[in-house]
């Protein structure tokens, strides 16, 4: 069973209220996977079929699919790559990346000048809406962690990434950081809000989450939305 994925899945959907472990951003939820890396990586033409599956599962199968997680990254640009998220997105559904973790000097890179794919993708949906929300890291004290990429264009908010506890196999758990691990509170987020509010549009979700970031100094400068993950601002 793949730690990487299994942390991720935790953050997203961990069962929270029954004293074990941890809590994940919506507990009530149901996640898919759509593993095309392994220990070797993987290939874009096989990201661009998970991520085609993923789409057929909600178009053809009447899936409520509401977000997929991206915590992975690599390669340049790719239109093809683009093309399977444009038609994730035309289909209402969004693809939240993760922004990336710098180079081999620890130190986060600004993705406005070097871009990371997939998070640098533009979506142009049909819908008008731009269905890609790129996600940097934050410290337990909600700074920008130093290892995070950034961009004041390109990245979109802050969210929980460095020192996050999730669940592991065979009930264990673990400490992890990097913006993969900041990246499915926000996928969690989403799921959350659209079991909030029935029918919202996923155009209206990615709102809700942008407009209701807290202000964050680390983040004025090296996001867009200056701000970090607040889950609590559209609960109300």
């Amino acid at each position: 069973m793949d730690k990487h994925g299994t942390h991720v899945a935790g953050t997203i959907t961990a069962t929270g209220g029954n004293s074990k472990g941890v809590a994940g951003v919506n507990w009530n939820v149901t996640y898919i996977s759509a593993k095309f890396l392994g220990r070797n990586g993987g290939t874009t033409a096989d990201a661009v079929k998970a991520i085609d599956y993923i789409t057929d599962l909600k178009t053809r199968h009447g899936l409520n699919i509401i977000a997929t997680n991206n915590s992975w990254g690599g390669g340049g640009f790719s239109q093809a790559l683009l093309d399977a998220i444009n038609r994730g997105g035309n289909a209402g559904i969004l693809f939240i990346a993760a922004a990336g973790n710098g180079g081999s000097d620890g130190v986060g890179d600004n993705n406005d000048t070097t871009p990371n794919y997939p998070s640098n993708y533009q979506c142009t949906s049909n819908g008008s809406y731009d269905c890609v929300i790129a996600v940097a890291a934050i410290t337990s004290n909600g700074s920008k962690a130093s290892f995070s990429n950034y961009g004041a264009t390109s990245v979109d908010l802050g969210a929980p990434g460095s020192g996050v506890w999730s669940t592991l196999a065979y009930n264990t758990y673990a400490s992890y950081s990097g913006t993969s691990m900041a990246t499915p509170h926000v996928t969690g987020a989403a799921a959350l809000y659209a079991s909030m509010h029935s029918g919202a549009a996923a155009s209206d979700i990615k709102a809700a989450i942008l407009n209701n970031t807290i202000s964050t100094v680390s983040l004025s400068s090296t996001t867009a939305t200056g701000g970090r993950l607040n889950v609590g601002g559209f609960c109300q």
